[in-house]
């Protein structure tokens, strides 16, 4: 069992080994024309947290909702540093958020709904939330 932990890469070096061989695939398709490396690196670096994101919510949907533990992981797994110190969900998510170059707008204040025009991998939880964080009044519409 020690053997097969010590032969595990850490996420850093999954990440980065996962970024490199798509990159390589994506300049494979284009016959490998000079000029687009740096475009292939970030297209693939883009799929890599796309993938680890969804395959965290498939879970987490699976396991019956997010975990601090979950989206710890998740974050150290996208680069995000001192993961351990955060211990709310909105402050891991807003995190995740920065580190994969997207605005962090999932917020804790249930005035601020989403407006996002562009499609967001949070919207199911932001919602989630929000309709824990209004207060039920009892009335249908």
């Amino acid at each position: 069992m020690e053997n097969r932990l010590n032969a595990r890469p850490s996420d850093c070096e999954f990440r980065h080994q996962w970024i490199l061989e798509a990159a390589y695939y994506k300049a494979e398709t284009r016959c490998f024309v000079s000029g687009c490396e740096l475009d292939d690196w970030l297209f693939a670096e883009n799929e890599f947290v796309i993938m680890q994101i969804m395959r965290f919510q498939v879970i987490s949907s699976e396991d019956g909702g997010m975990s601090i533990r979950g989206l710890q992981r998740l974050a150290k797994s996208l680069g995000v540093e001192n993961t351990e110190a955060m211990t709310l969900v909105v402050e891991l998510i807003q995190a995740i958020q920065k580190a994969t170059h997207n605005d962090p707008c999932f917020s804790s204040e249930p005035e601020n709904h989403c407006n996002a025009t562009e499609p967001c991998l949070w919207k199911s939880e932001c919602k989630k939330m929000i309709a824990k964080w209004l207060p039920s009044n009892g009335l249908h519409s």
